[in-house]
């Protein structure tokens, strides 16, 4: 039997196959997501050709396919035209079989003629990397049994194969979408499912990466890590890379005594962490509410679970159990009103700017009124927010 190149202990072949499959990982996260996808930032010829090598080699992956996918989840999140969203498909077809929804969609052609614009449509991308029969692929198998011999070359490249179908497109694509903290209250159901973004190359971030899907930093709080955004660092001191956009840093300032054009675009360029404060404080407007109503504790979870939802995408039947609650409560009525209130001043309107500064100067104005502590604390916030 063949023993290869490289004669390594056990614990060496571990080594090879974390360092090869991190790799992966930094191509997926840094070229064909945030640089390819969302154009956070910019890569140079050589990283960049690494990187579409080394996808070629080891996913079979074509880059046109991987973005067009992606940007039409963004687009299309958590509704029935999401390539993989599991709250449509379910967390377990997701989670084990989402490589199979990639697959199918990257057979859409409307797909890839729409979202997929903007990719690699050189000489080797149509002749070699986008080729059908996965070349690259069987060319890593050849080079893992050469270098580690059969068996431990085969076990090497196995894992390899598995690798980005099941972190990527089952974790992240699953369990991102399903379980997990949030940092900003974003329209979708992403979720931070780990602080800590290291083993998938900062993916797990996936809140934040939803509520600036153009930033090239992932990790928002101070206790999160964002390897990925470690490496782009390196790779720009380097003259390798060079960053484009990171997400708005928080920063509250004074509390304005005024209501001005200031303050609004403020609150708009920190809409989500706005927002998120803001259903921080209807959670416990509710939790007071709900030990008045003598809720049950069960209940009391699914009624604040629907205090976040758009009531008029939500079912029939869990739009019907929300009125009732609301109908039994005036003063959470009033905070569920207020957040649709707040929400529309940055949505999409032809209003103008003087016509926003008077909404928001209402809407402080009748949470300063309001008579509830928490409309009351967040109103005082909210007069704090700075660009």
């Amino acid at each position: 039997m063949y023993s290869g190149i490289l004669d390594l202990p056990w614990w060496g072949y571990v080594l090879v196959t974390a360092v090869m499959t991190h790799v992966t990982i930094a191509g997926v996260t840094i070229f064909l997501h945030r640089h390819q996808a969302h154009r956070a930032l910019d890569l140079g010829p050589l990283p960049s050709h690494f990187f579409r090598f080394w996808l070629w080699l080891t996913t079979g992956m074509v880059t046109k396919e991987w973005a067009a996918i992606h940007r039409k989840h963004h687009a299309k999140c958590e509704t029935a035209a999401d390539p993989h969203s599991p709250q449509v498909f379910g967390i377990n077809r997701v989670l084990w079989t989402g490589v199979f929804l990639y697959v199918r969609e990257s057979r859409n052609a409307d797909t890839l003629e729409r979202y997929g614009h903007g990719t690699p449509d050189d000489w080797l991308e149509r002749k070699v990397y986008a080729l059908p029969y996965k070349l690259g692929i069987m060319l890593m198998l050849g080079i893992d049994v050469a270098l580690f011999g059969v068996w431990p070359g085969a076990l090497i490249w196995g894992v390899q194969m598995v690798w980005i179908p099941f972190w990527a497109a089952g974790v992240v694509n699953g369990i991102g979408h399903f379980w997990g903290y949030r940092n900003f209250a974003c329209a979708d159901a992403s979720t931070n499912f780990f602080p800590l973004g290291i083993l998938i190359g900062g993916e797990e971030l996936h809140n934040n990466h939803h509520a600036f899907a153009t930033s090239a930093k992932l990790s928002s709080k101070w206790y999160e890590f964002d390897i990925g955004w470690m490496y782009i660092c390196a790779l720009e001191k380097l003259g390798l890379a060079r960053v484009k956009k990171v997400a708005p840093k928080l920063r509250l300032g004074a509390a304005r005594p005024t209501i001005d054009v200031e303050l609004l675009q403020a609150v708009v360029t920190h809409r989500y962490d706005v927002l998120a404060k803001y259903m921080n404080g209807l959670r416990q407007l509710a939790a007071e509410e709900f030990a008045q109503l003598k809720i049950e504790a069960r209940e009391g979870r699914m009624m604040k679970r629907l205090l976040g939802e758009d009531g008029a995408a939500l079912p029939a039947p869990q739009q019907e159990r929300l009125a009732a609650l609301l109908a039994r409560s005036e003063r959470l009525s009033r905070g569920y009103a207020m957040r649709a209130d707040l929400e529309a001043l940055w949505a999409r309107s032809a209003a103008s700017h003087d016509q926003l500064v008077m909404q928001l100067q209402d809407w402080v104005a009748r949470a300063e009124q309001s008579g509830i502590r928490q409309l009351e604390e967040f109103s005082l916030r909210l007069r704090r927010y700075a660009i």
